[in-house]
């Protein structure tokens, strides 16, 4: 090899002033961003703590010794919707994906599965899900059937589960459609059986599609398991119900809204790094 060839190599001079720019440009824009957030937050910061009332506002919403005696109790009551919220996700799991494969079954024999399905989802989709928690919470143990538990935990996660399978079968039910038909001809060609193509071809395709959505999903149903307790579920936000209601100071509130928050914020950021990396994936499969 010549000397050429085996010298390092090093950007030009017009090269390294390009760089050189696009850095002011990018030191500079971080500049008016700060700045600009900075006046923003305390300019509403300013107006918060100089409005008349806010040391009554403080002091009904944001006692922090109040807060720091009542944090147990709430975070206690936080576990039960953990609980929930992952106990209910797995089954919500196994129940959506069977209805988006009735739904998007062509067979013959299963047409009045497929109708029952597209029933459930119209039903439990367009329902509020308060009222499937007291319909399910009061409802099922005034007809006194024998073997079936009258606990408000147990019925409150039925209600919740029956509400998001309907809307996560339909969030799988779009991957599954999303998948190009050249997909399954190709797979078929190969010898796969309608469910080995299915199951090897086009799920694993569909699931990887919709992570993003069913992210949201998921954050979701953490913060809507705080709706069971209307039954009487001590969870994170009736233990804050309860400790508001015997001071009627609303801390507790505040309190169990942070600990969600906690909770909810890095899933969020996590979906939307997902979105960001399933946007870039496709955008380079689209330029390749």
């Amino acid at each position: 090899m010549s000397e050429k060839q085996n010298s390092a190599w090093s950007p030009s001079s017009r090269e390294l002033e390009r760089r050189k720019s696009r850095q002011s440009i990018s030191r500079r824009q971080a500049a008016i961003a700060a700045a600009s957030s900075i006046f923003v937050l305390g300019t509403l910061a300013t107006i918060l703590v100089t409005s008349p009332g806010w040391e009554t506002v403080k002091a009904t919403f944001f006692d922090i010794d109040y807060g720091r005696e009542v944090f147990p109790t709430v975070i206690r009551g936080l576990w039960i919707n953990l609980q929930l919220t992952f106990i209910g996700g797995a089954a919500i799991g196994v129940i959506a994906l069977g209805l988006a494969l009735l739904r998007t079954t062509k067979s013959p024999a299963l047409t009045p599965f497929r109708f029952l399905a597209t029933a459930y989802v119209d039903i439990f989709r367009g329902a509020p899900l308060i009222l499937i928690i007291l319909l399910v919470g009061f409802g099922v143990p005034a007809l006194g059937l024998t073997g079936v538990s009258s606990n408000v935990i147990f019925l409150g996660t039925v209600a919740v589960v029956l509400t998001y399978s309907a809307y996560v079968a339909e969030v799988i039910r779009s991957g599954i459609l999303s998948i190009h038909p050249s997909q399954r001809a190709a797979a078929r060609s190969l010898g796969l059986t309608s469910g080995q193509t299915m199951r090897f071809v086009v799920l694993p395709q569909a699931i990887r599609r919709v992570v993003p959505p069913l992210l949201n999903d998921f954050v979701s149903l953490l913060k809507d398991t705080g709706l069971v307790s209307i039954l009487g579920v001590t969870d994170a936000v009736r233990a804050a119900q309860i400790n508001a209601s015997r001071t009627f100071n609303y801390t507790p509130y505040v309190v169990a809204a942070i600990l969600f928050l906690l909770i909810t914020i890095p899933m969020t950021r996590y979906t939307d790094r997902a979105i960001r990396q399933r946007t870039s994936a496709q955008n380079s499969e689209g330029a390749i």
